[in-house]
């Protein structure tokens, strides 16, 4: 793509979000990206995936050429982007509004307040919304005055109420303002989402300043109330992993407790290349990671709510498993590409759905019985129902787990028998044997350990290298893939065994560019698609955590920094990086590689402790 490509650098943008919905924000103070009233609703500003016909809500400073600097406030989702121009300086609020016990009845409600702060700054506003992914213009209605409109497109309709006149442009179907904000001044505006089927009754009355006002510092104190229920952790990556909390948090969708995968659909993994896909569902995987990183600092009713999220989508019933589901549990996700958009940056397909939904992964089982084994260890003991399910997730990775499938990465090509696979089938046997016997519950024990032998002698002879001593992508290949960093999290082997010692080597130096992993080569590891890809920032995380719990704490740290590195100012990740040209790929902000950050960064704490201690203790000149 040409330098002048109009679309800003993926992360340039900031997430705002209420647990129901999402936005992303440019640094120009740019909505560029919004679904509302869920995660996976239809774009009404979609500019993110077509600059020209997909929608966006901007206000900016009307100087060509102004500073911009911007945070998040405390240890909140609501953004502050502060623009300095010649004139003064000035100061935007951006927000999905929040109310105590938020989870249901939800405001639906997006905050924009403009503050002066220094002299006077002349702004610009365009709200310009684009519905079903830029596909419908809105109707534009003047609702008593010149400062509250509705805008109505098929299902949906947005309200915008304005503390200035609003105008239309020339097209219809586009709103602009140019104001300016003096010191101390504020200029608000509030765009709430009603369904179609209600417009006509919703009562179109302006909310006041001193409403919108409360509904800002509401906002605050809730993510400061959830904020201060996580465990703070010391040192300089205390702040880190807080952030990545309340990330994981944001894409968490409060009436059910599915967590989704990213806030966006179709960003590419390299930019003009086909691999893109929508990441707006939840996926087991993922989310049972995200479980576990949110337990780990605490938040434990998130990690409980997606437990029973699941027990409910899949009915009880292992039968009705699938890897991924819609954040409220729906189970139809058919992928289906949106031909007139012209994707990010030039890079087609954009998809809406995704077809892995149908896909057999059979880490899953394993997954689920891995999480129902820690939550246990928290003192919450499976009932009889949830036995009942969980023995047939056992009995189904004990009946399957000879079949080939598509794997943790999804491979849209041949499907195998992916080494990470048969790992977290044994490791459903082993969770579910633990269980039996820590909660003396009736199980066919006896048997499910001889499976479990069988998935170890074909792992350790048909899933490893031992001419290199390392092990593999999956069986009958050579290739390495980054998911072997994770098979000490099963138990299968420790951390320090010797063929991990040497996997972690072999793939830190085979599959690593510029410092950051690669999940496998494409080249070796055909995955369905053509070239190459970006960087998976999590697997770089992956490698720290293993370095770390192998006691190799330099370089834990020098893999952990360099990941780290590759966020935004904000603190937020992507799902890859591109070392070459220094850029985010994929979707935004990616939920896989923000718990990978917490677990990782939990590691270096814990080890990096114990070492220290332990050079403490072995000093003559110590006090311990």
């Amino acid at each position: 793509m040409p330098h002048t490509t109009p679309y800003p650098a993926i992360g340039d943008y900031a997430l705002i979000g209420d647990c129901h919905s999402t936005a992303l924000v440019s640094r120009s103070g740019s909505i560029d990206w919004c679904c509302i009233p869920r995660f996976d609703s239809a774009s009404c500003f979609g500019r993110l995936l077509d600059w020209k016909r997909g929608g966006h809500f901007g206000l900016h400073p009307t100087e060509a050429h102004y500073d911009v600097f911007r945070h998040y406030e405390d240890h909140s989702l609501v953004l502050v982007t502060t623009f300095r121009t010649e004139t003064g300086e000035a100061r935007l609020y951006d927000c999905f509004a929040m109310h105590a016990g938020g989870k249901t009845e939800p405001r639906r409600q997006l905050l924009r307040v403009l503050e002066g702060v220094r002299g006077t700054v002349e702004c610009q506003l365009t709200f310009a919304p684009r519905f079903d992914y830029g596909a419908t213009l809105p109707w534009l209605r003047r609702e008593r005055d010149y400062r509250l409109f509705s805008a109505i497109g098929g299902e949906n309709a947005l309200v915008i109420a304005s503390d200035v006149d609003l105008t239309r442009v020339e097209d219809g179907h586009t709103l602009a303002a140019t104001f300016s904000v003096r010191t101390g001044e504020r200029a608000r505006f509030s765009v709430t989402y009603t369904p179609a089927e209600t417009w006509d009754a919703v009562d179109m009355e302006m909310p006041t300043a001193k409403e919108i006002d409360a509904h800002l510092a509401e906002t605050l104190g809730w993510w400061h109330e959830w904020a201060a229920q996580t465990q703070q952790h010391d040192g300089p990556d205390g702040p880190g992993v807080l952030r990545s909390a309340i990330t994981l948090k944001a894409l968490t969708n409060a009436p059910t407790g599915a967590i989704v995968a990213a806030a966006t659909t179709s960003l590419p993994e390299v930019i003009g290349g086909g691999r893109n896909f929508d990441y707006r569902y939840s996926w087991i995987r993922d989310s049972v990671f995200s479980a576990r990183a949110m337990s780990d600092v605490g938040c434990r009713n998130e990690a409980d709510a997606f437990r029973r999220f699941i027990m409910r989508s899949a009915a009880g019933s292992a039968a009705n498993l699938q890897v991924m589901y819609g954040p409220g549990g729906e189970r139809r996700l058919p992928e289906i590409t949106l031909d007139a958009l012209d994707g990010y940056q030039g890079s087609k397909p954009v998809r809406v759905g995704n077809a892995a939904a149908t896909q057999l992964q059979l880490d899953a089982y394993g997954e689920l019985l891995d999480l129902s084994w820690r939550w246990h260890l928290r003192g919450s003991s499976p009932d009889d129902d949830h036995w009942r399910f969980l023995v047939e997730l056992v009995e189904t990775a004990a009946t399957r787990w000879q079949e080939p499938d598509s794997g943790f990465w999804e491979i849209r090509g041949e499907v195998r028998h992916f080494v990470f696979s048969k790992v977290c089938c044994w490791m459903a046997l082993d969770r579910g044997i633990r269980l039996a016997e820590d909660c003396l519950r009736q199980a066919p024990v006896r048997r499910w350990k001889q499976v479990r032998e069988a998935i170890r002698h074909a792992i350790e002879t048909e899933g490893y290298d031992a001419k290199r001593g390392v092990f593999t992508q999956a069986f009958g290949f050579t290739a390495l893939d980054a998911t072997a960093l994770l098979i000490p999290s099963t138990d299968f082997v420790p951390y320090d065994d010797p063929r991990m010692v040497r996997t972690v080597s072999t793939i830190r130096d085979e599959l690593t560019h510029d410092g950051l992993v690669m999940r496998y080569d494409a080249g070796s590891a055909p995955d369905g698609f053509t070239g190459q890809e970006g960087a998976f920032i999590s697997c770089t995380f992956w490698l720290a955590e293993c370095l770390a719990h192998q006691g190799r704490i330099d370089e834990a740290r020098e893999a952990f920094d360099r990941a780290f590195a590759t966020d935004n100012d904000l603190g937020l990740f992507s799902e890859e990086y591109d070392p070459h040209n220094h850029v985010m790929l994929g979707n935004y902000p990616q939920a896989l590689t923000h718990l990978s950050h917490i677990t990782a960064a939990l590691a270096l704490m814990r080890h990096a402790d114990a070492t220290a201690f332990t050079q403490m203790s072995s000093d003559p000149q110590s006090p311990v």
